[in-house]
Order: C-alpha cells, then structure tokens, then sequence
C-alpha cells in the first residue's frame, strides 16, 4: 500500500557564488598550511619533551634537565641542539623544505662565485644555517608575523643565509662549481686546541 502521508519539503540546496568558492578555497588551503606548521612543531616539541638530547659536552640533558627548570641548558629547537632520532626527524623535515621550497624558488645557478652542494646535509655549518632559515621562515610566514613577515623573512634572513652559504669561501667552496661536473667535498675544521693543564 503506498505511503500517503503528506512529505515535509527537504532543506533547500545552499548555493555559493564562484567567487566566494575561490575565497573558502584560499582560506582553507591557508588553514591546512598553519595545522601541517603546527602539526610539525608539536611534533618537535612533543619529541624534545620526551627524548633525552645528547649535548656536545658529552651529557644528556632530558626534558626536565632542558627546560625552566634547570637555568644552566635553556630548551631549544635549533638542530644543533638535538641528537639522535630527534636530529633525523629534524633533518628530514628540513630537507623536505629546502628541496620542495627553498631550492625551486631561491636556488639560483651554480658557479664558482655561487656554489652549491647536492649533499648539502652532510656539511654541518649548512645544516646550521639552513635550520635556522627555516625557522625564522615558519615564525615569520606565519599570519600572526603580520603582512611585512615575508619581506622580514628575505631582507634579514634570507639574503644573509644565501650570501654565507654559496659563498666562494662558505660551506659548499670544495664542491660544486658547475652543475656539468659534480663534486662533493666537506671542508676540514680546525680542532679545539686544549691546553694542557699542570698537576
């Protein structure tokens, strides 16, 4: 026997403009960036919490030892900072943005007044700089830096890391010259020299 009872009209369809289609679009590609930004710090910080960081000194300063309470060793994100799997995650994360961003958009040719190296993470001053720019790229593309954020990010980060790094004495100055014959060298540094101490 058919349904007889009288039907209540559906809700009606919710139409949006193209142009506030290409507005919601923008904004939430924005959103998705910041989570993905954040999710990375979290993960940074959660790790750092967690882990024990191996120092330069020999010691392991864990999260209590590296945090407020302990005044002598300040937390840190910096990459230099970090060790074992921390150091790796750290890596992989920078490596990701200076092949994917930086180097498609900033990577100007190779020549023997601008050099590069492929093998940029084997060279420990790059490393150093590199993490850095790309800190100060996260903080400063933020929405919370503010419209001039980016061009901060160029004038006082960017164009200083770029000049030390491809100097022709910088980090990559025994590797490549010229993308038609690669070479791959890490310079030696000098040893501390210490001092012998009198019995």
């Amino acid at each position: 026997m058919p349904d007889t009872s009288p039907t209540t009209p559906g809700p009606v369809p919710f139409r949006v403009s193209d142009e506030d289609l290409d507005d919601l679009a923008s904004a939430l590609a924005q959103t998705i960036a910041e989570v993905k930004r954040h999710g990375v710090i979290l993960d940074r910080l959660g790790s750092e919490q967690s882990d024990p960081v191996p120092a330069a000194d020999g010691q392991t300063y864990g999260a209590t030892e590296a945090g407020a309470d302990n005044p002598q060793r300040p937390a840190s994100v910096f990459i230099v900072a970090l060790g074992g799997e921390a150091y790796a995650v750290e890596l992989a994360a920078l490596s990701n943005w200076v092949n994917h961003l930086l180097l498609p958009v900033y990577g100007r040719e190779i020549s023997t007044t601008r050099p590069w190296c492929a093998q940029w993470h084997e060279h420990p001053e790059a490393v150093a700089r590199l993490h850095a720019l790309w800190l100060a790229w996260q903080q400063l593309t933020d929405t919370e830096a503010g419209l001039a954020g980016p061009s901060t990010w160029h004038r006082d980060h960017l164009d200083q890391a770029l000049v030390h790094l491809r100097a022709p004495d910088g980090p990559f100055a025994a590797c490549t010259t010229s993308p038609t014959r690669p070479n791959h060298r890490v310079l030696s540094t000098p040893a501390p020299e210490y001092a012998e101490v009198a019995a």
